[in-house]
């Protein structure tokens, strides 16, 4: 694993034989390198992916992860790069522990136990590492016009017990031009910085409105989102903070920008176009609604649960605005179910929307023998409930039919997945080991 932590693979500049840049390549080939060494056969798909064979038996099962990782980010009390055991509590640190390196790592010896103790296996288990999973997953698009996938296919790239279930996932651009050339009291409002993210911050100048005011009228609106000034001359800057959160799961953040949105249309500083868009952008993107029913757009389903919709990013001076948000939606709905309402809600607002990103629900049936049998799996093993669960965001199957998530978080675990100090337990990592191999046992064994 500390081999593997100390290769910054997040992606770069494509180069030959290395399209995500060299380092993901470097990751790969190190893997394939380990796996071949345990006595695997390993076949490297043009640096895009590769896979590893424990024998050379039809394929049933494939088991999928990924050795790319996002950005180490600010913040870490070690370095991210660089394994960090913390003996003391049990706790491995370094950028890749939990996502996705650690549970490769685990996936290696798991096979490597099978064959060491010479368990019989009437199929072979196929082990895919990919490199592009943080940006999109072209990596598996490729190695999937390349190799067939075999009917079974799990990643230990989400949460124990299994998920089975990722809602859909629109994400599109709402904009205008403004047509006017007016002196307009607001300058500029602009917030957020990632499209998949809850803003926990965003800044606003307006001319001819004084501090006071804008602070007693925040007071009024009795937002928890808190609201700072700095006046200089006639203009007046304002500041709104939040609480960042990730689009999945909006609840739980605090947005910065549909307040600072609802604070200046309570202001009403003038009725220039520009106030009148950001009214209806109020409208639309009300301040704590995460369901999208302003936008005309709520459902729900009950294997799937409700729809979350964010408005993420907003950059708006004289010249035009544009604000992008993120739509999670149930396997109930379909993207030209959602992508059809919009069209029409910002065509009555006056604004453009582009479609950014269109993915569509993932599903397998809880029922399957394949997704009982890893549930049986994790309930003998841990002596835990074994059970389906839906999430809002998406694994490294959400576009391969049939797969499943399975581990490699246990629940009620934090591992600073894609934050400072991402980590995982020295217990935990060991435990996924024990439970792949046990599920590979049970799914490929004689």
């Amino acid at each position: 694993l500390a081999e593997f932590i100390e290769i910054p693979s997040v992606k770069g500049t494509p180069e030959t034989n290395a399209p995500f840049g060299k380092y993901p390549a470097l990751a790969l080939h190190k893997a394939l390198d380990i796996c071949q060494s345990f006595g695997f056969k390993t076949e490297n798909i043009d640096n895009y992916a590769g896979h590893a064979d424990f024998s050379d038996k039809e394929t049933k099962l494939a088991v999928l992860c990924h050795l790319d990782v996002v950005p180490a980010g600010n913040d870490w009390s070690y370095n991210p790069f660089e394994l960090s055991v913390d003996k003391e509590n049990g706790l491995l640190f370094g950028r890749g522990t939990i996502d996705n390196k650690g549970p490769a790592v685990a996936v290696m010896y798991a096979m490597k136990a099978i064959k060491e103790l010479n368990i019989p296996l009437a199929y072979n288990i196929r082990f895919i590492m990919g490199t592009d999973e943080e940006n999109g997953s072209s990596d598996m698009k490729y190695y999937m016009s390349k190799q067939k996938m075999p009917p079974y296919v799990f990643t230990p790239d989400g949460s124990y017990p299994v998920i089975n279930i990722e809602k859909g996932m629109i994400r599109l651009e709402l904009s205008a031009d403004f047509s006017i050339n007016e002196d307009s009291a607001i300058i500029s409002l602009n917030g957020g910085k990632t499209i998949n993210a809850v803003p926990g911050l965003a800044y606003a100048e307006i001319k001819g409105v004084s501090s006071d005011r804008i602070l007693k009228t925040a007071d009024k609106l009795n937002m928890s989102v808190t609201f700072d000034t700095e006046q200089n001359s006639d203009i007046t800057k304002i500041t709104a903070k939040g609480t960042d959160a990730h689009a999945s799961t909006p609840e739980t953040g605090d947005n910065a920008v549909t307040a600072l949105l609802a604070l200046i249309t309570a202001l009403e500083p003038d009725n220039s176009e520009i106030f009148r868009y950001i009214k209806a952008l109020s409208e639309l993107y009300p301040y704590r609604e995460t369901d999208g029913f302003s936008c005309g757009i709520k459902c729900n389903d009950e294997k799937s649960g409700a729809l979350t919709s964010v408005l993420s990013v907003i950059n708006l001076d004289k010249n035009g605005f544009s604000a992008k948000n993120d739509i999670r939606f149930p396997v109930s709905r379909s993207c030209d179910d959602i992508i059809s309402i919009m069209k029409n809600t910002a065509a009555d607002k006056s604004m453009n929307m582009n479609i950014l990103l269109e993915d569509e629900p993932h599903y397998t049936d809880e029922n399957s023998e394949f997704v009982k049998s890893l549930l049986e799996v994790y309930s003998e093993i841990t002596g835990s409930d074994g059970k389906c669960i839906a999430i809002g965001g998406g694994t490294y199957v959400h576009n391969i039919k049939g797969g499943v998530a399975f581990g490699a978080e246990f629940p009620d675990e934090n591992n600073n997945m894609h934050g400072a100090d991402e980590h995982i337990k020295t217990d935990s990592f060991l435990l996924n080991a024990k439970i792949i191999a046990a599920a590979v046992i049970k799914i490929c064994g004689e």
